[in-house]
């Protein structure tokens, strides 16, 4: 699980140890890092591993990937880490969109690549890439962002048709609105009412729940972003 000291990632983590799963956690803070699975690991009596790493950095992508491929257990991956920016490409930081594009694309591609042998052999097991409602649409202030998450809900949809009969589930969560400290940063909260909201956990009670019915590839959680989603793919462009 990448990103899992904060928002989605979090939940992600609290409610797959509450399921029984043993954890492998990824995020840059190791102190936090190593709080959380701690606090994981003594809450629901499982294994939680601490795994720091920069996933805009090639050689700590490919170290998880090891990491994950000599894991004969593996029953999961969750992409989640991300991060956005504000403001128009012209005046944006290179750097930044540069490490935006690698860390939303690039590492959960390469990192997926790593788990898949393990997956498919196993013929059991998921992927579940944490997209966005953003990557239906394009935002002026916000290209890069909702642009390399158009790339991580299409390369979820394509796939899970390759992946047809393997016993390999995979999922696009794209949620909406979500209180966390991402969305905190990026949607200046105090402007929007509270019906535009969900929590973390709706968020990721309705991944998990979707998954385990079989639902859909893309998988949007709450009412109101499902409507909005229909509307812009009606919508000409």
């Amino acid at each position: 699980m990448t990103g899992a000291t904060a928002g989605i990632g979090r939940e992600f983590a609290e409610q797959l140890a509450g399921r029984g799963y043993d954890l492998l956690l990824v995020a840059r803070d190791l102190g936090r890092l190593t709080d959380v699975a701690a606090t994981l690991a003594s809450a629901h009596g499982v294994e939680a591993e601490a795994f720091p790493a920069d996933l805009t950095d090639d050689g700590a992508v490919l170290r998880l990937g090891q990491r994950m491929a000599a894991s004969p257990r593996l029953a999961m991956l969750v992409n989640n880490a991300g991060f956005g920016t504000r403001g128009r490409l012209v005046e944006a930081d290179p750097e930044k969109q540069v490490a935006m594009v690698r860390l939303h694309t690039l590492a959960p591609m390469r990192l997926t690549q790593a788990a898949l042998p393990v997956l498919v052999r196993n013929r059991s097991g998921a992927v579940i890439n944490v997209s966005s409602v953003a990557s239906f649409v394009y935002s002026a202030g916000n290209v890069n962002y909702c642009a390399t998450k158009a790339y991580l809900t299409t390369f979820s949809e394509g796939l899970a048709a390759e992946l047809a009969g393997t016993g390999v589930r995979v999922q696009a969560l794209c949620p909406g609105f979500t209180r966390t400290e991402f969305h905190g940063r990026m949607a200046a909260p105090d402007r929007l009412p509270g019906f535009a909201w969900m929590s973390a956990r709706a968020v990721v009670e309705h991944s998990l729940r979707c998954l385990d019915r079989g639902g859909p590839v893309v998988c949007i959680p709450g009412l109101r972003f499902r409507f909005l989603v229909g509307v812009i793919r009606c919508t000409p462009r």
